[in-house]
């Protein structure tokens, strides 16, 4: 083989590890059951809203006596095992003897949720084989609010296998996800009061910057209209005397201080002698 030729092999083949290294990097996330003309727009939000948990792993260990000894592997939206290529969002492993079984697959997931819980839940799981009909094994894992926790008590519930059809496996956790947006504590006079408050500084600080550097005032002159607030009391007064006052403003007055009726007006004869003759 020629130079350029072995050359060219040899950039073909990295390109062909380089393309499967990334499809292998790349971890497969939820699909929602049905066809994705038809997947409904409440379960792709609430999957989104899921997404902080898809980099976390989860376990929980079962033993029931001698016989039953299991290790349950979870992610959310995410296969447990990559490298299998199978699926598993959900896998149960046996201490026992190593043996693997898929409880519940992510390319079969259903997803609801209610006030302050979310529900996900994958299908498709391995065969039950002598129980529930050979259908399909099948994970509900109950998603619960708890405010401050990313992701915490991973745990199982039950495994309902006595029943002819829709057996399943039940795990509950908690997580800060599953709650609802918290509203607002300040009221609508709050944020009034906070609005006002935020103009009053804005009008000092500018007014007073604007005195000072363009109209270059000094001392109290640098006060935005300085002399309106000046005369602010005066105007308060004005006011409170003009909508308080009980009587009209001619009214005379209620009492006569002593000797008033001495100081009255006299009358001119009595200054008659005072005049020259």
């Amino acid at each position: 083989m020629s130079p350029p030729c072995h050359t060219s092999a040899l950039l073909l083949v990295f390109m062909a590890l380089a393309v499967a290294g990334a499809e292998q990097s790349e971890e497969r996330s939820c699909d929602v059951i049905g066809d994705e003309s038809s997947e409904s727009q409440m379960e792709r939000a609430l999957l989104k809203k899921l997404e902080p948990l898809s980099h976390m792993r989860f376990n929980v260990t079962v033993e029931k006596g001698k016989t039953e000894n299991y290790i349950y592997h979870f992610r959310v939206c995410r296969e447990v095992n990559s490298t299998s290529h199978d699926f598993g969002g959900l896998v149960q492993v046996d201490r026992q003897n190593g043996k693997t079984t898929v409880i519940g697959r992510i390319n079969e997931t259903q997803v609801f949720n209610g006030s302050d819980w979310i529900m996900l839940i994958y299908k498709g799981g391995d065969s039950y084989g002598r129980h529930c009909s050979g259908e399909k094994r099948r994970a509900v894992i109950m998603i619960s609010c708890k405010r401050g926790v990313t992701a915490s008590s991973f745990s199982i519930i039950s495994e309902e296998r006595e029943k002819e059809q829709e057996c399943f496996y039940l795990f509950e956790m908690d997580s800060s996800v599953a709650c609802p947006a918290e509203n607002s504590h300040l009221s609508v006079g709050s944020i009034l009061l906070i609005t006002f408050v935020s103009l009053i500084a804005v009008y000092i600080t500018g007014g007073f910057l604007y005195q000072r550097l363009v109209v270059g005032a000094k001392g109290m002159e640098q006060i935005p209209h300085f002399a309106f607030w000046q005369d602010l009391g005066n105007l308060v007064a004005d006011g409170c005397d003009f909508v308080c006052r009980s009587k009209p403003r001619n009214a005379p007055a209620a009492y006569r201080g002593v000797g008033d009726d001495q100081l009255g007006e006299e009358s001119e004869e009595r200054d008659d002698h005072l005049l020259p003759m």
